[in-house]
């Protein structure tokens, strides 16, 4: 579940990300995603979801 919200940004900041994210061929809302993404992960405050948990026995 993706949760909305209001971001406030300076022009000047925002210009910044719309010319990056056109380079990368996304839109400028998946370019904050991964930017924000990229940053939690960096700084390990981000939990990653294992690929293959392990299976439980029943």
């Amino acid at each position: 579940m993706k949760k909305k919200f209001v971001l406030r940004i300076d022009e000047q900041t925002m210009r910044a990300v719309e010319r990056w994210a056109s380079e990368e061929f996304r839109s400028v809302n998946g370019h904050l995603e991964w930017m924000i993404t990229k940053m939690l992960k960096e700084e390990k405050r981000l939990k990653l979801k294992e690929k293959n948990p392990p299976k439980s026995k029943e």
